[in-house]
């Protein structure tokens, strides 16, 4: 029983240092953190870090699978309870113009693209990978509409989930930049009357 519980606490501890990596990380890229950040964020010693991550690297990746999952739980909750895929598409682009990262910093896949971009072949794999899975969850509600009647069948879902996933990160980026939401308001509308186009007419 002692040895099950110093476990559990032991993976608490891990957990923790993850999520407060993750914000750090997430505000100041990969190259703008150090490990001392990560030191000074969770009040441990050296070796108390290093017990449970070996590299900045290794952590540098467990924060981005935490902080990803934290956004797209965040951005897709209660997703199964629109109906039709035509809804589900126009939830998606609302919850991500709307509903922010739940992290510090905005987009982890937008800020760990850019980041990675300057070299960190582990980073951006799994960047790659979560726009991949993005990708496939959009084309899965398109193929789910065109297969019960709701969008046409002449669609590319594809050329959407690009077309969605690029317009709504780049809006961000300018929401960002210029200090307001105009930018995604604007991706929001544009997105909307393009899906609303896919539908079949009733």
């Amino acid at each position: 029983m002692l040895e099950r519980r110093e476990m559990s606490k032991g993976e608490q501890t891990r957990q923790r240092i993850v999520a407060e990596a993750a914000a750090i990380f997430n505000q100041r890229g990969y190259a703008g953190c150090s490990m001392q950040d990560i030191l000074d964020a969770t009040g441990l010693e050296k070796g108390g870090l290093y017990r449970h991550f070996e590299s900045k690297e290794e952590l540098a990746a467990e924060a981005f699978r935490y902080a990803l999952a934290r956004a797209v739980k965040l951005r897709t909750e209660s997703l199964e309870q629109m109906e039709g895929a035509l809804e589900k598409l126009l939830y998606v682009v609302r919850r991500f113009a709307q509903g922010g990262s739940g992290l510090p910093g905005g987009c982890p896949l937008m800020n760990t693209a850019i980041d990675a971009d300057d070299g960190n072949p582990v980073l951006r794999q799994l960047v790659q990978e979560g726009i991949q899975d993005w990708k496939a969850r959009i084309c899965a509600m398109i193929e789910e509409g065109v297969r019960r009647g709701e969008l046409d069948r002449k669609v590319e879902p594809r050329r959407v989930a690009n077309t969605m996933i690029g317009l709504l990160e780049g809006a961000l980026m300018i929401s960002r930049l210029e200090g307001d939401a105009s930018a995604l308001q604007d991706a929001q509308a544009t997105l909307e009357t393009m899906l609303r186009g896919l539908a079949v007419a009733g």
